[in-house]
């Protein structure tokens, strides 16, 4: 990455965050399954106890040797990653897939206004307008109806926690590897979720071969290779930039949703993918919101 261009960078990061955005997409139907089967704290105890185990296994020669310092700055991530989680699986047992979906994506406007609160950067046009049509457009692929409950609490809490840990990426990527720091965050949580799972859960007695390829792609794809993949390409964008290209999440969730397990894509739905293009384009593309003086010539 540091031989190409600023450019050049920049736009493989987003490629980068957008190919990480159809695996989490994806993911939602793989898991779907997994959960007839195992109970949830385990089933993320797994997933990231084998992400860490192929991370490693793969990336040994960049990860090293870890200093205290690394150790410290991967801890702080990886804890934010596992209450965010937890979060988001509790929360779950209490309120709808889809509607926890759409709470979930309300990271992307809280990413914008958290930077603000802790690094003093003013959000930019662009980033705000781009922020609001997206949670619009999300709105849209995910409404059910107006309600309120303790799930959708924990899962505002949970699109605090997942705006939090963007922006600490952010933040720690800039003076550390980005591979320790993608092994370090995801071998904490791994941890912490092992030790939640045994303290919360009774130990699952088998699994089903489905349960084990839902297992297995979210340990791989969905967790080793997307959180990998996301810390990497933060260090080339901002985190407001980031979490709107990841927020297409929703927009693949539901096309993975019609093409494997024919749900129905209705208007809402397509008009809020719509919207979530539009935004995005809007931050890719150099358009400004601010109108041009005009020029006086002489006749």
């Amino acid at each position: 990455m540091s031989r190409l261009s600023k450019n050049q960078q920049k736009y493989l990061s987003d490629l980068s965050l957008l190919f990480v955005a159809a695996v989490w997409g994806g993911g939602f139907v793989a898991v779907k399954d997994a959960l007839n089967t195992v109970t949830p704290m385990f089933l993320m105890a797994i997933r990231f106890v084998l992400a860490a185990l192929f991370l490693y296994l793969f990336l040994f020669k960049w990860i090293g040797k870890l200093s205290r310092a690394d150790i410290k700055k991967g801890s702080v991530v990886g804890i934010i990653l596992f209450l965010a989680f937890s979060a988001q699986t509790i929360g779950l047992q209490y309120t709808t897939a889809s509607k926890q979906g759409f709470l979930t994506a309300t990271y992307v406007v809280m990413v914008p206004f958290l930077s603000w609160v802790f690094y003093k950067k003013i959000p930019g046009i662009k980033a705000l307008v781009g922020s609001l049509m997206t949670i619009l457009g999300i709105g849209l692929i995910s409404y059910q109806g107006f309600s309120f409950n303790l799930g959708d609490g924990l899962t505002l809490l949970c699109a605090l926690l997942f705006a939090a840990h963007i922006l600490s990426i952010e933040h720690f990527a800039k003076d550390m590897s980005v591979i320790k720091l993608a092994f370090v965050q995801i071998a904490v949580a791994a941890v912490l979720f092992v030790i939640a799972a045994f303290v919360t859960e009774p130990i699952p007695i088998s699994l089903s071969p489905r349960a084990w390829f839902a297992i297995l792609y979210s340990a791989i794809f969905s967790t080793f290779l997307c959180f990998t993949v996301q810390t990497v390409a933060q260090k080339y964008t901002t985190s407001s930039h980031a979490s709107i290209i990841l927020s297409l999440e929703s927009v693949f969730a539901a096309i993975f949703g019609v093409l494997l397990l024919k749900e129905h894509m209705s208007k809402m739905m397509l008009l809020g993918c719509g919207l979530i293009f539009i935004a995005i384009l809007i931050v890719e593309l150099n358009i400004s919101f601010k109108s041009k003086p005009k020029v006086l010539t002489e006749d």
